[in-house]
């Protein structure tokens, strides 16, 4: 069957359009055939059910009318009686539709401009859609492009079949692209949004130097070498911290590279920032005095509550380790995930000391002893009172110039100054009208409960009312007269018991389980014991 001009130029320009947006050829028809069944509705009428078709074979057009078969006609523009249908389908039954072949319409210049509106508003969603569904799945990748236009500080990149975004917050500072220039920058978000698929794209991103690393060191990218932290301050200096599957290869100089090769590379992409490769280690400490580096560590101290390490330092190495504006300190705690403090040996020294004789003189005063006996307990490790009086007496007795009877006799002593410090406490809890059930609560003290009272908690309901900052205290941001931002510390009713906030929000949550506001968590079950294992012997 012979195809005429216009159809060949039909489907020619179909094909070209598909190209050239990189979409499916049958979403430009599908715009071509919505845009003539408009034209074909305004020229019959908007309340004829009318479709076009277009074969994508031949691009032969065909225009239809549908009508339903009805009993009685109500309006002639859409339904038919069942006896004209059965004069064009001898089988045509009720609720059947018939398909009325129509002429095809000619295109006056506004049916023109209409279908071209519907034409490029179906091809540009199309467009948009493509783009998504393609670079949604590239988060995490490096891209290259070349720099189309700045706006208010930000980069538009073109990226061949779409656009990204570099905002002026995830560049590297002093950083600056002129239209034409070549950029890489990594995928980190992809979002549908009203006008088009949004591509988000970062300089300043620490995995950007992540993905730079595994395209110049070979290692990296066939997974024998992995890097399982990176922390950087962008533009200046980073730390990533590495670690190698393969015993043989040693992880830093393989990033290094010979005479620096590798590590130089990355460093040119990023303006010169200054990379620190430390060894990964599974030991907190042991990774910790790496992420310090340059400096020397001589004493390395963890909470494992508070995720707090003090580190202490030779006295020439304390600027080294903090680095130019604590910028080291800052890196190596955002490398380890430690909330990490710095001391000198002075300082170490002269705060030992200084907890030493107040412990001393706690021991003085409660137990009524003598300077000496006050000494040997605090240099035995002992901090509290409590300490003492729930410590088994041959451990005390255990002590040089200790015996069992002077053991003995320091752990009643200090039984004897809870029990009055206790009931002292409790005598106050009650005076300041703390109710009973506050102080049942799992965590909650007689110190505590005097702290709750005097900052107005004092029922069950009090407490299970509070918010964790209530307990524990938060910062509060002001501007001074210049505009300057100022924190100011806000303090809660606990302040100086040391709890943490998931210590505090335990407390509140047992208030409420308590006062029947929620339910209590069920505990999970113990997995049951594997077939054929007993308790016998």
């Amino acid at each position: 069957m012979a195809v005429s001009a216009n159809r060949l130029e039909l489907l020619q320009i179909a094909d070209a359009v598909a190209r050239d947006k990189s979409i499916d050829k049958q979403v430009v028809l599908t715009a071509m055939e919505e845009a003539m069944q408009r034209a074909a509705k305004a020229h019959y009428g908007s309340e004829n059910d009318i479709k076009v078709d277009i074969d994508p074979r031949t691009g032969e057009t065909h225009v239809s009318r549908y009508l339903h078969v009805v009993e009685l006609v109500e309006n002639d523009k859409v339904e038919i009686s069942l006896v004209d249908a059965r004069k064009r389908n001898p089988d045509a039954q009720i609720a059947d539709i018939i398909a009325e072949t129509l002429p095809p319409v000619d295109f006056n210049r506004i049916n023109a401009q209409n279908a071209k509106q519907v034409i490029v508003q179906k091809v540009r969603d199309a467009e948009r859609e493509r783009q998504y569904d393609e670079y949604k799945d590239r988060i995490g990748e490096i891209v290259h492009g070349q720099v189309k236009r700045s706006e208010f500080g930000s980069v538009v990149v073109d990226l061949g079949k779409a656009e990204g975004v570099v905002r002026r917050d995830e560049m590297i500072p002093r950083e600056s692209f002129r239209p034409g220039d070549r950029i890489r920058a990594y995928i980190y978000d992809v979002r549908r949004e009203a006008r088009g698929p949004q591509i988000f794209l970062s300089r300043s991103h620490p995995q950007f130097m992540v993905r730079l690393f595994a395209q110049e060191v070979p290692e990296i990218y066939d997974g024998v070498i992995r890097i399982e932290a990176v922390a950087r301050d962008p533009g200046s200096r980073a730390k990533i911290a590495v670690i190698s599957k393969d015993s043989s290869i040693d992880p830093v100089g393989a990033c290094v590279g010979m005479r620096g090769v590798r590590v130089q590379a990355v460093v040119q992409e990023l303006q010169g920032e200054r990379i620190d490769i430390i060894p990964w280690s599974p030991e907190a400490a042991t990774f910790i005095v790496n992420a310090l580096a340059p400096a020397e560590v001589s004493k390395v101290v963890l909470d494992e509550d508070t995720h707090r390490v003090e580190v202490v330092v030779p006295d020439e190495q304390l600027s080294l380790g903090i680095g130019r504006r604590g910028q080291n300190v800052r890196l190596a705690s955002q490398l380890t995930g430690w909330q990490i403090d710095i001391l000198t040996e002075a300082e170490e020294s002269e705060r030992r000391q200084k907890e030493f004789t107040q412990r001393s003189a706690l021991f003085m005063e409660s137990l009524d002893v003598d300077e000496t006996v006050a000494q040997l307990l605090a240099s035995e490790g002992f901090a509290t009172i409590e300490d003492v009086a729930y410590v088994d007496v041959g451990d005390l007795a255990q002590i040089e110039a200790f015996d069992e009877e002077t053991a003995q006799e320091l752990q009643n002593r200090a039984i004897e100054f809870i029990e009055a410090r206790n009931k002292e406490l409790d005598d106050k809890r009650v005076a300041l009208g703390v109710t009973d059930d506050v102080l049942e609560i799992e965590g909650v003290t007689a110190q505590i409960a005097v702290a709750l009272g005097e900052a107005e908690i004092k029922t069950l309901e009090d407490l299970a009312g509070a918010a964790t900052d209530d307990l524990i205290g938060y910062y509060e941001s002001t501007k001074d007269a210049a505009g300057k931002t100022e924190r100011t510390r806000i303090p809660g009713a606990l302040d100086g018991f040391s709890l943490t906030s998931d210590d505090a929000n335990t407390i509140i949550m047992a208030a409420r389980v308590k006062a029947g506001w929620i339910e209590a968590p069920v505990e999970e079950e113990a997995p049951a014991e594997e077939e054929g294992v007993t308790d016998e012997a």
